[in-house]
Formats: structure tokens, C-alpha cells, sequence
């Protein structure tokens, strides 16, 4: 599937003033979409491109900033970033990075922001001492990067479906629902969490587990989570 076949044809069929595209940079198998192609088609047309971010802020790019800054579009006026400050950042919420005009009109009109309840003031702290801590240990995202390499190769040895991750996350691919639900549960008792997509989160017959990497996984975790993923390449063996 061509992922920017949707942005060409509205580029093509629709007034500039009343485009919006939302693009996810990251799907449940794991993959970066590309940015370049689709900034420069919706700029073109004089409309904004939003970039959710949440799986590539503090990962991806030399220093963790994103894929809109490793692409070499940071400061584009026509971008808008979505992040979580719950995946890297280690706290809660969210925040939407873009023009100041952009953000005036989130404040007054965005419904979902104007009736919210406000983030605690100790996930915004802890959010900010994670990014003064990337910020002075650029290193962190390649050591995460690094171990995401080290967790596909180990799913590849084991005989299961994987992808060169491009940030933290690494899919195992099962097919089936059912396989994918029984070998999260299989992990679970083995003391390893993992996500479990199905569709409509992922497509019918790609059911996958998705291991998160860390910096700091020792070889001891390691040597956990190959445990439970030879309990995972059994499970699908008997399904």
C-alpha cells in the first residue's frame, strides 16, 4: 500500500484553504512513514501537515528530537507536531507543537483541550526533567535504537516475523488474534508486558505482539525476554 496515495489525491481534488492531513509517522509493524514527500505536497497547496509524533520524539534522530527534525524540517511553518509526554518522556498527557496561531486557536476552540482537566503539575515536572535529561544525554536515543536492532535479530533467530525497527518499537508478527492474544498472555506469565494489536488496530492477519525497547535493557532482561519469545515461537508452532 502506497501510505501518501490519500495525500496526493486530496492535494489534486481539494481547495488549498480547507485541506488538513494528518500523517502517523509510525504504523503498528513499527515502520517511519516519510515526511518530506507529504510536507512539500500539502505546503505547496498553502495547507498544514500535522505530524503525530508520539512513538518518535526522544528516539528517533541523533539527539531523540523526531522525525520532523531528522527530516530537516523543524521550524516549518506548515507542520504541526503531536507528541506524547508518555512514551520516552516517562509522565502523561500530551502537547501540540506548531505556529503560534495554531496553538491561539487550540486554546479557544479545541473542545477536547477547553473541557479537559488539566495535566498535574508533577507529570508537566517529571515530562521536563525527562527532556533536561535527553537534552544533556543525546547518547540515550541510539542506546534505545541499538537495543530495539538487538530485540528484531533476536525474534529473526527464533524463527518469527519481524521488521528492521526505525525507533524503539519491534512487532512480532503472529497473524491470527487469537495466536497474538495467547502469546501476550504467554509473555505475561513469564514476566515480560507487551502490547497485542488486532485489528481494527492492525490489519486482518498481521496481529502482532509490539516489544518497546529501552536504553538501559541489561543482558539479564535480555535473556528474560528471549525466554518468553521462545514460549511466543511455540505458541504460534501449536496454533
Amino acid at each position: 500500500m502506497d501510505p501518501l496515495a490519500g495525500l496526493r489525491e486530496a492535494t489534486a481534488d481539494r481547495q488549498a484553504a480547507g485541506l488538513r492531513r494528518v500523517l502517523r509517522p509510525r504504523t503498528p509493524d513499527g515502520d517511519l512513514a516519510p515526511v518530506a514527500e507529504p510536507a512539500e505536497a500539502v505546503g505547496r497547496h498553502g495547507a498544514l501537515l500535522v505530524v503525530a509524533e508520539a512513538h518518535s520524539l526522544g528516539v528517533v534522530g541523533e539527539d531523540g528530537r523526531g522525525l520532523v527534525h531528522s527530516s530537516g524540517l523543524f521550524g516549518a511553518s506548515h507542520i504541526v507536531r503531536t507528541v506524547t509526554l508518555s512514551t520516552s518522556l516517562g509522565s502523561q498527557g500530551g502537547a501540540v507543537l506548531g505556529e503560534p496561531e495554531v496553538i491561539d486557536t487550540l486554546i479557544d476552540t479545541g473542545r477536547s483541550f477547553i473541557f479537559d482537566t488539566g495535566l498535574a503539575p508533577a507529570s508537566v515536572a517529571a515530562a521536563s526533567a525527562a527532556a533536561d535529561i535527553l537534552q544533556h544525554q543525546p547518547e540515550l536515543p541510539g542506546r534505545a535504537r541499538l537495543r530495539a536492532g538487538e530485540l528484531a535479530a533476536m525474534v529473526r533467530e527464533l524463527g518469527l516475523e519481524t521488521s528492521e525497527p526505525a525507533g524503539a518499537v519491534v512487532p512480532v508478527v503472529l497473524g491470527p488474534p487469537e495466536t497474538a492474544l495467547a502469546a501476550a498472555a504467554t509473555c505475561a506469565e513469564l514476566g515480560v508486558r507487551v502490547g497485542c494489536f488486532r485489528p481494527p488496530s492492525a490489519p486482518e492477519g498481521r496481529s502482532c505482539l509490539r516489544l518497546t525497547a529501552r536504553a538501559n535493557l541489561s543482558s539479564d532482561d535480555l535473556a528474560v525476554i528471549r525466554h518468553a519469545l521462545t514460549a511466543v515461537a511455540e505458541v504460534k508452532v501449536r496454533a
